[in-house]
């Protein structure tokens, strides 16, 4: 890996991250129905109609999993609590086997001396909820706000740190706008409604959070470096500028400075709910750290007919196994943007960072381990260039099941064979343990 923990200040922390849908097996324990369950299920959505209803069994090997985490040499996991699990309908009666289930996680990663840090939303709307309208309906904020109170009442005292909502952008555009993630809308009226009432949610639950007394309260945000397809062109330059805006910008400057930008207001304005502006105070909430989850560069181009106006080129560095460009430097200048335009003085996290790669047990992951050392190397600079960066989790601790692309693309540290789910480490698992024992 060429680096070892002397390389980064002596309390910065190092771990691993996963998400509930896409590990624990969503069939099993008394979990309502989501809205991933019903896109997955819908053909056409998901790669071979595969869903997480199984996924990689998580909630019966959970053991195993944490002593993994813990044999890495890590000293925090990232894990995501399902709405469904805790709460079938999304509110009402609450599954108390959901929440023992989480309450032993707790228990189990603090037994292990691992952090646990929570996030209360990665990506399963309870499917009763979006009968309702989802996230096009502000009822759904408030829900969320309600969700967030009892999953701080059974677990919070023992956490080390929440987010409310991972990834707002995917949540919001990829799922209402690009549909490609559930519900699988192709809906700008949809998407500025969604960006919003998701950004509420995210504000509500952290004021409920505060009330409650729970601590190193953050937000996590992906971010994705975007550049001109043709620098000498006038069109694609204003198009990476508002791929930049929209992607990267829209939800950071809403949670911290509690404004969305005017130039993707220009799209949004006919769409926005009624009122919207009464809520930015509350969407602005102070948070204790920042989580920046980095992963690729994309080239914009111009592309004719309605607002955004800008389409993806083809890449031109080399890439991971899923078409994404590898571009470390992407991780240098977010960190610096959010510390320098968003967040001054306001403790930085890389909570997701990793590829995905064509690995199997007889081929080392050599590409991953290149992926790691080079990306650590740019928040060692980021470091050296006065960031106040206290850790970086890599996505993910295991493969899982990877949304819309289902079981083919793997993250993991650890190989699971998606027959039998048994968990092996790799070589990059056994390169990082290494690393962090020095």
């Amino acid at each position: 890996m060429l680096f070892d923990r002397k390389d980064f200040p002596a309390d910065f922390v190092f771990g691993a991250a996963t998400s509930a849908y896409q590990i624990e097996g969503h069939a099993q324990g008394g979990a309502g129905r989501t809205h991933w369950d019903d896109f997955a299920e819908t053909p056409g959505n998901v790669v071979g109609a595969q869903t997480g209803a199984r996924a990689i069994d998580h909630l019966n090997r959970m053991d195993e999993d944490l002593d993994l985490v813990a044999g890495a040499g890590l000293d925090a996991y990232r894990f995501s609590v399902s709405w469904a699990r805790v709460l079938p309908d999304g509110r009402g009666m609450v599954n108390r086997e959901g929440l023992d289930f989480y309450d032993r996680l707790v228990d189990g990663l603090l037994e292990r001396g691992l952090k646990p840090a929570a996030t209360l939303y990665h990506w399963e709307l309870p499917s009763a909820l979006a009968d309702r309208g989802g996230w096009r309906n502000r009822d759904t904020a408030l829900r969320f706000a309600d969700y967030a109170g009892i999953v701080a009442d059974r677990i919070g005292d023992r956490l080390w740190s929440v987010a409310p909502i991972n990834e707002p952008w995917c949540v919001t555009w990829l799922s209402h706008f690009h549909g490609i993630h559930a519900p699988g809308l192709r809906d700008i009226r949809a998407t500025a409604r969604a960006c919003h009432h998701v950004m509420l949610a995210h504000g509500l639950a952290i004021r409920a959070l505060r009330q409650m007394g729970i601590g190193n309260l953050g937000g996590v945000f992906n971010c994705e470096a975007a550049e001109p397809a043709d620098p000498s062109s006038p069109a694609d330059r204003a198009a990476a500028a508002r791929y930049d805006e929209h992607y990267n910008r829209f939800f950071l400057q809403a949670a911290c400075h509690g404004r969305y930008p005017g130039t993707i207001l220009d799209g949004f304005a006919p769409h926005m709910p009624e009122d919207w502006e009464e809520d930015m105070a509350t969407i602005a909430a102070p948070l204790d750290w920042i989580g920046l989850n980095y992963y690729t560069r994309k080239r914009i181009r111009h592309a004719p007919g309605p607002w955004p106006n800008m389409a993806e080129a083809e890449p031109t560095l080399p890439t991971t196994s899923l078409g994404w460009e590898i571009h470390p430097e992407g991780l240098h200048h977010f960190l610096m943007m959010i510390a320098r335009d968003y967040a001054p003085g306001v403790p930085i996290y890389v909570t997701e960072n990793g590829m995905a790669h064509d690995d199997t047990l007889t081929r080392p992951d050599t590409e991953r381990m290149d992926y790691l050392r080079t990306h650590l190397a740019q928040a060692r600079r980021a470091l050296r260039d006065g960031v106040d960066l206290r850790g970086y989790f890599i996505w993910s601790l295991l493969d899982n099941y990877e949304w819309a692309l289902g079981y083919g693309p793997r993250f993991g540290l650890v190989h699971v064979n998606h027959d039998d789910l048994k968990r092996t480490p790799k070589a990059s698992y056994h390169a990082l343990r290494d690393a962090l024992s020095h």
